[in-house]
């Protein structure tokens, strides 16, 4: 089948073009000024922006945490994706303790697999590192993803020599880690600090008090040593602080190639929500948790800057009930907060709307940069000959407001509910098929795999 969109404007980071786009099948034709292609359907976009599909890098579908399992698997989380305007998601597959990387791999397989309403691809979590580990990386870098996460904290996290010698082996096979900053010190030694003040951990609170700003700086900083040490970039996943700014700022100073994500929430919330009664406060647990609001400044002009280069979302999503587990002990709470859907339209009303970022950089932040940064580029991120036709056809004029009653997600609140936006996806297309139309969804489980890898 042939689509013709006319009248539109095509948007990439580099600028934007009044041109119409052709697409055949699952693939982009042709862009160019007044095109004609016979037997082809007319799609008047006039008026409208077209984006190349979203790209979410940074998501935890199905994840089994804090004895339980994220509100949101595959099915609906990557509804709620879709619905947003993001046509492909790298989801973070973990290697537990005792597992090969391909049994880690394996079974993120089974949670994905025809379950996905938009592509996936998969970051994979190493959390056990011995020397058949190291060996079996080379094919899983070669044929299957060149991405990798790392914690500094949680029981998945591994040690600096450890973190040394997962970086020096993906500098040798041309993959790249991104990386959870936080002193784990810090924070258990803040959380015994709380218990021995007040007796209890039920005060919300506290809870960012026990992950302070420091925590999330020393282990940036910490990484960045190392990372120095072996000569290889890094990439610094959900950015939350100005501290942590400057130390990517220092290194980078000193010649250190450092990619940063940042996340929605640290740029339009902040920790006076966990100010708000108990039970609605643990709805806004997420780790590192939100900031004062003065951080939000320095986030958006390193944006506007050019000095981040990727927005995601760390959607990780529990229900009101699944959050009660932490009411006698804040600790407990699982920490995360849906996201998904919402992102390409915060990322608009507060960003350009808010004239802190262009529409090409939020083109850049959420399509072309993910894109380059984890091997998924030309044919995603852009809307060129040869490229997937993953197409959001955006009306930066439609009116509407966020409300967890019609949003695609499973969890049962939205963190950002009755915030008013102006603009949103009207259209998104799946290789060249119309999936979704102003956040309702028109095809389901049409999401394929996407290897990754470095060769």
């Amino acid at each position: 089948m042939k689509r013709l969109f006319k009248g539109g404007t095509v948007v990439s980071g580099d600028g934007m073009r009044k041109v119409d786009l052709l697409i055949k099948g699952e693939k982009i034709l042709a862009v160019g000024e007044n095109l004609e292609f016979q037997d082809a359907e007319i799609v008047d976009v006039s008026g409208k922006l077209l984006f190349p599909g979203f790209i979410d890098a940074h998501t935890h579908m199905a994840l089994e945490v804090c004895n339980t399992i994220t509100a949101d698997k595959f099915d609906t989380g990557t509804k709620a994706e879709l619905a947003g305007g993001t046509t492909c998601i790298i989801d973070y597959a973990t290697q537990y303790k005792g597992e090969s990387l391909r049994q880690g791999l394996d079974n993120w397989h089974k949670k994905a697999d025809g379950n996905s309403s938009c592509d996936y691809a998969f970051h994979l979590a190493v959390t056990d590192w011995n020397e058949e580990i190291s060996r079996e990386l080379e094919e899983i870098v070669g044929k299957e993803t060149m991405s990798f996460k790392l914690y500094m904290t949680y029981d998945t996290m591994v040690d600096d020599e450890a973190m040394y010698e997962i970086l020096s082996r993906l500098k040798e096979l041309g993959g790249i880690a991104g990386v959870h900053c936080e002193n784990n010190g810090i924070i258990q030694a803040r959380l015994n600090e709380v218990e021995r003040k007040k007796g209890n951990k039920k005060d919300v609170s506290d809870y960012p008090w026990t992950r302070p700003k420091e925590a999330e700086a020393e282990a940036v900083h910490r990484l960045l040593s190392i990372a120095k040490c072996v000569d290889t970039p890094v990439i610094i996943v959900h950015l939350s602080t100005a501290a942590g700014y400057r130390e990517v700022l220092r290194a980078r100073e000193q010649g250190q190639t450092v990619y940063v994500e940042t996340c929605p929430q640290y740029l339009v919330m902040d920790e006076e929500k966990y100010s708000l009664p108990a039970e609605e406060a643990r709805h806004y647990m997420i780790a590192p948790p939100l900031r004062r609001k003065k951080n939000q400044e320095i986030l958006w002009q390193a944006l506007k800057e050019g000095r981040i280069q990727t927005i995601a979302t760390d959607h990780c999503s529990f229900t009101k009930e699944q959050k009660m587990a932490g009411a006698e002990d804040f600790s407990k709470t699982p920490c995360g907060m849906p996201g998904a859907e919402e992102r390409p339209a915060l990322i608009w009303e507060f960003g350009v709307n808010g004239g802190k970022i262009t529409p090409e950089q939020m083109c850049t932040y959420l399509s072309e940069n993910p894109a380059k940064l984890y091997h998924l580029y030309p044919w995603k991120g852009a809307l060129i000959p040869g490229a997937d036709a993953d197409i959001v056809v955006w009306d930066p004029k439609a009116e509407w407001t966020i409300s967890a009653e019609d949003h695609q997600s499973a969890c049962d609140y939205s963190p950002m509910e009755g915030t008013k936006i102006r603009g949103r996806a009207e259209q998104v297309y799946l290789r060249g098929t119309l999936a979704a139309e102003n956040g309702k969804i028109l095809v389901e489980n049409a999401g394929t795999y996407v290897r990754h890898g470095a060769e």
